[in-house]
């Protein structure tokens, strides 16, 4: 029968006595609070706390008598939590004020112990727990009775165990306590509100504003303490503005007085209670609108900064500057001592002067100078930020004499910064512009002047060339070198007249691209002690002077020597700056040798001109590095560096503005490298190509050099030179405005674009330049050979030096491969040797093949080619060295006697690395035979005198038959 037991009932809830513990104990931190997740009715915990948040105190009474879950809920610290972090954050000085209303309170009432009126205890399961009590005090206004005793903050805790600690109920239990009884102010007439919440005496004002800015933040609509609160806000917020009011007038009064600790005390009680923006606060506002500076604007007349013949002068603006400087100065010294920091009512005076007084000035000065020109307006902006921006130091100066005064350099900057960004997109778009500009008239001037003439203008008596200097490497050197110092010159960007402290400096630098050859003229090398071109460079290589101008070596030293001494090198592969090693020959000093059959006279006029005796064409030659112009290169870059300054005066914008000037600075070195290298360098260079394949070796005779292959040589230093000077340019001035390892970026990849466009014209006139020389040697051969020069007569005396035409050849080549070194890289030069090797072992197998040899001619054409073999040695291109030492050995075909010593010689293919095509004889092909023999050395040893007398018995050892006998051709 036990099985069928009635069941009885389970608790599910703790007892009651434990419930109470629990009630009592739920202030402490270690209380727990309902989960998250908990339902109560059909509400999740979450929903009901929130909406606990949102009610007013009073109404929480009637919400917790709902049930015992709502009344535990209405305790919740999280309810609290929102409302007292709403309540502190918004008034500072809470615990000062509570602390002076609980003194004040004792005082009063004369209690100097804790003295709290009888309440009755409250069990903890009373739906109505600690929202009822007896003897209720007077002033709870009947709708919050009971609900905060006095002594309940500081009631002890059932176990001593565990200190009493402050949780969010309890704190503003304590300020309800506190702060209510002030309510009952509000309700009387308007005037007598402030009287009477600070009776006499009165407290000092920095009380009385604390005061008022704790009731608003506790009258506001997220603590709500009664129900009436919004009424009372309303009263409250008429009391502050008449509290305000009186502080305004005593600081108008303090301020005629110039009692800066009465303006000091009244304007921190008028920002304790100023609950608006800061830059809103009227009592600082009315303070700056009674500065005379904002309304003696018509004393500057911003056209004043312009002369008579319509160019700038900024000695007004600069007087304009110092005037609102002064007012700064004196006022702002005044705002900073007076206004709390935290104000920032320095920073607002000094914002207000930017956008009323300078921005107006400087709206007047751009509008006549953009009715000017375009380049005046550029000017005017950039002249006008530089000088605007001394309101910057200014104001950080000022700000400084306060050590709390909250503002930073970046703070005192954006004031110009935003002032100035009304005219930031004009200003970019039209640097961009007018840069654009002056590079095309810069470029189509020159273009004119070259297509005005029929050929190319003459050089100018201090017009000098570097392949006549003594050293073209050094030269390049002191023309970058002073080519640096004239980048470390200042350019003007706020133009005085002279006699202002500075501007005998910008006087001296005369700004506009126009005058960019008078700021840089000293660049001509002429002028650092090379020789006077006035005999030109040819006439030297052409005499027959046994010292040659440079000696092959040395590039090395030379390199190093050029970065000791502060050379840039300008590209590690190709037309970088290599010096040459020795100076030229002390024989060259003797005029009386060094006077050639075709040496130029100077006129009295200073042009040089070609003797009588040069052909007109030659004389065009004489003149073609002149189609590059390095006063166009200079003038470039003189016009972008002074746009590049201009822009970089706005290099410090933040945000977008800021990367459009940097993406400016970018564009207008962009577009100088496309103007210099489009529109200067590569029609120059494709000029030069032209005139050196229109030239005939046979229409000049009479030198023993290629001129325009010279003129060329002369051309890629002066295109080098304008290379380098673009680079120490961009180290000098761009480099730090871009990542350089940024192979994406516009800058790195035009410059790169610019120098294969150097190195491509380079190329294609090398390749132009080597076929005008190779002719030039071959016609040398071919002139000064003589018809038995390898046949001589067998009673003839024996030289066995090279020809006249191998040394006048090898003279020839070596003059300009020397002339080349120190234009160009290592990589360029082997390049070019190799070609010249490759034309110049064609050009003397179609010579020898030319010839009839005998055996003493036999040793005259080994000596050739000796000679020709050592000249090839020494330009140390291993691959042409071989070529040229197999061709040597092939001299010995022509002093063997012996015809079937000579076919073993001729059979042997190997003896001459594969260098000559071994191809199978038509007696191989008849018999299927895999003999093979060197057909090339077979026509060398064809040119032999005595061929017809051995032919039978070369081919009977070589194919142990003779054609004519045992083949028949049909």
């Amino acid at each position: 029968m036990d099985r069928f037991a009635t069941l009885e009932p389970v608790k599910l809830y703790n007892s009651s006595s434990t419930f109470k513990a629990s009630s009592r104990n739920s202030r402490l931190p270690s209380a727990k609070a309902p989960a998250p997740f908990q339902i109560i009715g059909r509400l999740p915990v979450d929903i009901h706390i929130l909406i606990l948040t949102y009610l007013s105190v009073p109404d929480l009474s009637a919400y917790s008598r709902a049930s015992k879950a709502f009344a535990n809920l209405a305790k919740d610290e999280r309810v609290w939590e929102v409302r007292w972090n709403h309540f502190t954050s918004h008034s500072p000085n809470l615990p000062t004020v509570l602390d002076d209303l609980e003194n004040r309170s004792k005082a009063q009432n004369g209690l100097l112990k804790e003295n709290a009126p009888p309440t009755l205890a409250v069990d903890a399961e009373d739906d109505f727990g600690e929202f009822t009590s007896v003897n209720a005090p007077k002033d709870e206004m009947g709708d919050f009775v009971g609900a905060f005793p006095p002594h309940a903050v500081h009631s002890p805790l059932p176990d001593a165990s565990f200190p009493p600690k402050p949780n969010y109920r309890s704190q503003y239990v304590r300020a309800h306590t506190l702060l209510k009884p002030l309510l009952s102010a509000l309700s009387g007439a308007p005037h007598a509100v402030l009287s009477t919440l600070f009776p006499s005496p009165s407290p000092s004002l920095s009380h009385q504003a604390h005061t008022l800015r704790v009731l608003s933040s506790f009258l506001s609509f997220r603590v709500k303490p009664v129900r009436e609160w919004q009424n009372l806000s309303s009263a409250l917020r008429a009391a502050k503005d008449r509290f305000d009011d009186g502080l305004m007038t005593a600081f108008d009064t303090s301020d005629s007085k110039n009692d800066e600790a009465n303006m000091k005390e009244t304007s921190q009680a008028s920002w304790d209670i100023w609950d608006g923006p800061p830059d809103r606060w009227e009592l600082a506002r009315a303070w700056a609108d009674k500065r005379e500076i904002f309304y003696d604007q018509s004393k500057w007349d911003p056209l004043e900064n312009f002369t008579e013949d319509g160019q700038l002068d900024f000695d007004a603006m600069d007087a304009f500057m110092g005037h609102v400087l002064r007012a700064l100065e004196e006022h702002g010294t005044r705002a900073v001592n007076v206004f709390p920091p935290e104000a920032g009512v320095l920073l607002a005076f000094a914002e207000r002067l930017a956008h009323e007084v300078i921005a107006e000035y400087i709206a007047s000065l751009l509008d006549r100078a953009r009715e000017i020109s375009n380049e005046m307006f550029l000017k005017a902006a950039a002249g006008s930020f530089k000088e605007a921006w001394r309101l910057v130091d200014a104001t950080f100066k000022v700000a400084s004499t306060r050590s709390d005064a909250a503002i930073t350099q970046t703070q005192a900057e954006d004031v110009v910064y935003r002032m100035f960004e009304s005219n930031m997109d004009e200003y970019l778009d039209e640097e961009v512009e007018f840069i654009n500009q002056s590079f095309d008239a810069i470029c189509r001037t020159w273009e004119k002047q070259l297509s005005e003439r029929a050929t190319i203008p003459a050089p100018t008596a201090d017009h000098a060339r570097f392949l006549s200097s003594h050293n073209p490497a050094q030269v390049k050197r002191t023309v970058l070198a002073s080519f640096t110092d004239v980048l470390l010159l200042p350019v003007t960007i706020v133009p005085r007249t002279v006699g202002h402290v500075g501007k005998a400096v910008n006087a001296a630098f005369t700004t506009g691209s126009s005058a960019a050859v008078q700021g840089i003229s000293m660049l001509n090398p002429q002028r650092w002690g090379a020789p006077s071109a006035r005999d030109g460079y040819i006439q030297d290589f052409e005499k027959g002077n046994a010292g040659m101008l440079f000696e092959i070596g040395g590039d090395e030293d030379d390199e190093e020597d050029i970065q000791e001494k502060g050379g840039t090198s300008s590209r590690p592969t190709s037309m970088s700056m290599h010096s040459t090693s020795n100076s030229i020959s002390s024989t060259l000093g003797d005029s009386s040798s060094q006077r050639s059959t075709r040496q130029s006279s100077t006129t009295s006029t200073g042009v040089t001109t070609p003797a009588p005796s040069a052909s007109a064409s030659t004389a065009s030659f004489d003149k073609m590095e002149l189609l590059l112009s390095l006063d166009i290169a200079l003038e470039l870059i003189h016009a972008d560096r002074e746009a590049l300054k201009r822009v970089e005066t706005f290099i410090g914008y933040p945000g977008h503005y800021g990367h459009r000037v940097r993406d400016t600075i970018e564009e207008i070195f962009v577009l100088l490298l496309q103007a210099l290298g489009e529109r200067h360098i590569r029609p120059g260079f494709e000029r030069a190509t032209d005139q050196m394949r229109a030239y005939h070796p046979e229409e000049h005779e009479e030198s023993q050099s290629v001129a325009p292959l010279l003129q060329f040589f002369e051309l890629a230093h002066v295109g080098d030179t304008m290379q380098s000077m673009i680079q120490v340019y961009f180290d000098k001035e761009l480099a730090s405005h871009i990542d350089r390892t940024d192979f994406l970026n516009t800058v790195v990849r035009e410059k790169k674009r610019f120098e294969d466009i150097l190195d491509d014209c380079v190329a294609a006139g090398m390749n132009a330049g080597t076929d005008a020389l190779m002719n030039q040697v071959e016609h040398v051969i071919l002139r000064l050979t003589k018809p038995r020069e390898y046949y001589p007569a067998e009673d003839a005396a024996m030289d066995l030096g090279p020809t006249q035409g191998c040394q006048e050849a090898i003279k020839c080549l070596g003059m300009h491969c020397q002339l080349l070194k120190g234009s160009t890289s290592k990589e360029v030069l082997e390049v070019f040797y190799q070609e010249i090797g490759i034309r110049l072992i064609a050009i003397l197998q179609k010579h020898i093949k030319r010839q009839i040899i005998s055996l003493n001619g036999g040793f005259q054409i080994i000596a050739d080619l000796n000679a020709y073999y050592t000249f090839i040695a020494s330009l140390k291109v291993p691959t042409i060295a071989a070529e040229f030492s197999y061709l040597k050995m092939l001299g010995h075909v022509y002093v063997v006697e012996d015809a079937k010593d000579l076919a073993q010689i001729v059979r042997d293919v190997t003896r001459y690395g594969g260098a000559y095509r071994p191809e199978v004889s038509l007696h191989e092909h008849v018999l299927n035979g895999l003999l093979m023999i060197a057909q090339d050395v077979y026509e060398f040893i064809q040119r032999r005198s005595d061929w017809k007398k051995i032919e039978k018995t070369v081919d009977k050892t070589m194919y142990n038959l003779s054609f004519k006998e045992d083949c028949i051709i049909s």
